[in-house]
């Protein structure tokens, strides 16, 4: 069964930091997309980040430059490390992984391509 656990949410002012972990278990870790989604009250989910099976990231255009996207193929792990957040930030952050036809070298960014999902860690940022 396919695990995702995400944690590290929080509140912070803007301008601070936060990192998300995403613990992933009974997938091939190895050989999949993975990435980060946020989802606000009353918006669609948008892509934040993905990583590709080997290693390539995407990033939305609101959050590159500030945040980064990595992966820790021995514990398992997803991370996001946010900074200069800013309160347009606050969301529910959820982890995805899927290894289907859009799992490319360039992994996608919409949602709508990844099928194993985490609870969501709610970020908070205040201005």
């Amino acid at each position: 069964q396919v695990q995702l656990v995400e944690s590290g949410g929080g509140s912070v002012q803007a301008g601070g930091s936060l990192r998300l972990s995403c613990a992933v278990s009974g997938y091939r870790y190895g050989r999949t997309c993975m990435g980060w989604f946020r989802q606000a009250p009353g918006k669609e989910r948008e892509g934040v980040s993905t990583i590709g099976r080997y290693g390539t990231p995407n990033y939305g255009d609101s959050v590159k430059g500030r945040f980064t996207i990595s992966k820790d193929n021995a514990e398992n792990t997803l991370y996001l490390q946010m900074n200069s957040l800013k309160p347009e930030d606050t969301a529910m952050y959820y982890c995805a992984a899927d290894s289907g036809p859009y799992c490319t070298i360039v992994p996608s960014l919409s949602f709508r391509h990844y099928n194993y999902w985490g609870q969501g860690t709610q970020v908070t940022v205040s201005s």
